[in-house]
């Protein structure tokens, strides 16, 4: 009965309307370099029917910094969350070539600040908005949760006084690393053009920048990934082990990059369960 109760609740919020994406600047984004939609950054919210918990999580799709898997590790995700009673805003951020650091992370940023500035609007907790990203997507997450003490972008009115540090942290199939030995080339040229200065390349290594106060995270990664080495999971769950922050990992023998919530994968379908499980463990999502 609860699991029929869960598809119906799953499948009510997958046919609920999003908003239209809205502009993270009221004017032109900081960096912009046009006006086409490609030059502008978007948040798309998705509400549930409530909220017992009043959490929120951003959510950052993957795709290499170079395109966004917006319906498989965005639109999707997003409708999850609501199923399971928690807010959700699809992150449309800037991408290579034309765009490279510091757009993305200004865009994790922003996003991060207008939700939080919008908490009590729209019926969640300040203090209980975390990030959820996918691949490259998880490299803009771990990024925007180990590097918040430092704005990427020139302030410009009340939002940009909200604190951008996620609450909690969610990764999926993350990239984190920019070394060449686990790094993925394909997201660092993306993120950062073909010869980028080795100094960027330290600073946007999060697992190098990992305290004691970076956020609790969840991660999900397959053994035998071929695209974005599993190191890069355990890289950044030993930084946050050894920093003494509380962490979760589920690393699966086999599974290919890229499966979302892993709905035709049978022997990966229940990573979302595992991450349900963890969100409740910490308050973060009511009972099933």
């Amino acid at each position: 009965m609860k699991a029929l109760l869960l598809v119906l609740l799953f499948l009510s919020a997958s046919r609920s309307p999003a908003q239209t994406p809205e502009p993270l600047w009221p004017s032109a984004a900081p960096f912009a370099k046009g006006t086409a939609d490609t030059d502008i950054p978007t948040l798309t919210t998705y509400l549930p029917a409530a909220n017992p918990t009043r959490t929120a999580v951003l959510i950052a799709p993957g795709g290499g910094y170079l395109h966004l898997a917006i319906e498989k590790e965005g639109e999707d995700v997003a409708r999850w969350l609501n199923a399971h009673g928690v807010a959700a805003f699809v992150l449309k951020y800037r991408l290579g070539p034309t765009y490279h650091h510091p757009a993305e992370l200004a865009d994790a940023q922003r996003a991060l600040r207008t939700v939080r500035a919008r908490a009590a609007e729209l019926g969640f907790a300040p203090d209980h908005i975390g990030m959820w990203g996918f691949s490259a997507g998880g490299h803009l997450t771990a990024t925007a949760g180990t590097l918040y003490e430092t704005s990427f972008y020139p302030p410009s009115d009340a939002i940009d006084r909200q604190s951008a540090r996620p609450d909690f942290l969610i990764l999926a199939y993350p990239v984190i690393t920019l070394d060449l030995k686990y790094g993925h080339t394909g997201s660092r040229i993306g993120l950062l053009g073909n010869s980028p200065a080795p100094a960027l390349l330290q600073l946007l290594s999060p697992e190098k920048h990992v305290t004691a106060n970076t956020p609790p995270a969840f991660l999900f990664a397959t053994t035998d990934d071929n695209i974005v080495p599993v190191m890069n999971s355990v890289l950044f769950y030993s930084a946050l082990i050894a920093n003494h922050v509380s962490a979760e990992m589920h690393l699966y023998q086999h599974g290919p990059h890229g499966v979302g919530l892993a709905p035709g994968f049978p022997d990966l379908k229940s990573w979302p369960d595992l991450l349900a499980t963890w969100m409740r463990a910490n308050g973060w999502m009511g009972s099933a």
